[in-house]
């Protein structure tokens, strides 16, 4: 049975098939592409906890990506989860004194982005065979910090593509910059903003939306789509990583068939959790999804009141992915909380828009009783790196130590004692100031492919060829803009002009 995507804002909208919402990214008026009816997946839990990664993947994406043949989709697959990545077992799991932490950061930029953003450019470029696209696709995305490295590794010197990345210049750690700067690939540009993610990301959206640069694009022969989750072909491939998780659980005799888990998810975009819960809607038995936050608490404050409100001041933090106050992928749980109601969904939005805030009914709210919401603020942050490390010889980086402390912060207001994992979703190479900081005590920043051979003496671990790959990398991307900046920039890169 084919599934089909429709709008998140329009139901009025012809529904697509999946390759061609991969392709677009957004939905023409704004919205988001959600299946207009959820695919039925089997899950026998016992044949998938003898399966591999890819397996697993075909297992889940198949139903969700059903105009792919399977040939095409398995060489989608294979493409993606290969030799890149550290381990075999691409996301595996290691145990704590409180359950479990699910590593997504084995892949070549060390951050759980590539467990999707491996995929996404064989999804699209095959996905524009089917549906004979003439037009090179321009890849426009905004960054907090691991989207744009991953996206721009998996697209670089792709046929046919072309990838602008925005980041915000103080706002991603000194290996995230040196990473994205250091990017080849003919295809690839990478620009410094100077405002935040939520800017970046806002401007992204507005310019998918501007009819008369889309009509520019096209006579130069370019279309846009994106590669943040708000694309499906993102957000799907998650969701394969949450089903593996409980199968490796079970061949590891850590749970019994049907047992329920707890899954702690550091959040942002709300894209990473998302996907849980849609793993949680097509069957796998989960008791709590908690949504993981920073100071920049937007998330907590809603699921605790039903309000969300960007109003408020935005915090630069130790785990910038999630320094975001607009968090696009809850509109797709908004949909499902109106009850598929794509007008109540689209004014929802459009009063975040206008007036920065938004309120949902007590009706909608009931449905959020799956969730627990909490957050961490820096010092609670660099206590539970520190704690993890004490207690379990095991480094972890600030976005998994926001997880881990909420998680911790649930356990001891409920009592519950489910089995825990908590999304490990980047290496701890990926910060080391940050990390030693909390486990050394050093506060003095210093380079950061300097920073993490202290880290690599410290910890005794080597350093990832990620990091060490950096070492004499020459600075390829040298352009910064303002966000209102945005249009000309991309002009300019694909000489739109000349």
């Amino acid at each position: 049975m084919e599934t089909l995507y429709r709008s998140t804002r329009d139901a009025a909208a012809k529904a697509v098939t999946a390759s061609q919402a991969i392709l677009q990214g957004l939905t023409p008026d704004g919205g988001l592409y959600v299946p207009v009816e959820m695919p039925t997946i089997n899950l026998d839990f016992a044949k998938l906890s003898t399966f591999s990664y890819q397996e697993v993947a075909y297992q889940v994406m198949q139903p969700f990506f059903s105009d792919f043949t399977e040939t095409e989709l398995r060489a989608c697959i294979d493409q993606a989860y290969d030799k890149k990545f550290d381990t075999p077992a691409i996301a595996p799991l290691r145990q704590s004194q409180d359950g479990y932490f699910l590593e997504l950061f084995h892949g070549p930029t060390i951050a759980f982005k590539d467990m999707a953003l491996s995929l996404l450019p064989h999804l699209m470029t095959t996905a524009a065979k089917k549906n004979q696209v003439a037009k090179d696709i321009v890849i426009l995305t905004a960054t907090s910090g691991d989207t744009g490295k991953a996206a721009m590794a998996g697209f670089a010197d792709v046929p046919h593509t072309k990838i602008i990345v925005f980041y915000p210049r103080d706002g991603v750690s000194p290996i995230q910059k040196q990473q994205m700067v250091t990017q080849t690939g003919a295809n690839t540009a990478v620009v410094a903003l100077t405002g935040n993610f939520d800017q970046a990301q806002s401007h992204v959206k507005a310019i998918f939306n501007d009819t008369a640069f889309r009509q520019e694009l096209a006579r130069n022969h370019y279309q846009f789509s994106s590669a943040n989750s708000i694309n499906i072909g993102r957000l799907v491939p998650q969701i394969a990583y949450y089903i593996y998780t409980y199968a490796q659980l079970l061949n590891q005799k850590a749970i019994q068939l049907g047992d329920k888990i707890n899954i702690s998810v550091p959040t942002g975009n709300f894209g990473n959790i998302l996907a849980a819960y849609y793993a949680k809607l097509l069957g796998l038995p989960v008791n709590k999804l908690i949504c993981a936050s920073n100071r920049n608490n937007v998330l907590t404050d809603f699921f605790r009141t039903g309000i969300y409100n960007r109003n408020r001041e935005f915090f630069v933090t130790s785990s910038p992915s999630m320094d975001i106050l607009v968090s696009s992928n809850l509109e797709r749980l908004l949909f499902r909380l109106t009850g598929h109601n794509s007008e109540q969904t689209k004014r929802l939005m459009e009063t975040l828009t206008t007036t920065g805030s938004y309120a949902i009914n007590e009706t909608m709210r009931a449905e959020l009783s799956g969730f627990y919401a909490g957050y961490a603020d820096e010092a609670a942050t660099t206590k539970e790196i520190n704690r993890i490390f004490r207690e379990n010889q095991y480094t972890i980086d600030p976005h998994t130590a926001v997880a881990s402390a909420v998680a911790r912060q649930y356990r001891e207001a409920t009592g519950d004692k489910t089995l825990t994992v908590t999304v490990a979703t980047a290496s701890p190479f990926k910060f080391p100031n940050t990390v030693l900081a909390a486990l050394a005590g050093e506060r003095e920043a210093t380079d950061g492919v300097l920073a993490d051979e202290r880290l690599a003496n410290f910890i005794n671990l080597p350093l990832p060829s990620a990091v060490s790959d950096l070492i004499g990398a020459p600075v390829l991307h040298k352009r910064e803009t303002t966000p209102e900046q945005m249009r000309s920039i991309i002009a300019d890169v694909l000489k739109l002009h000349a």
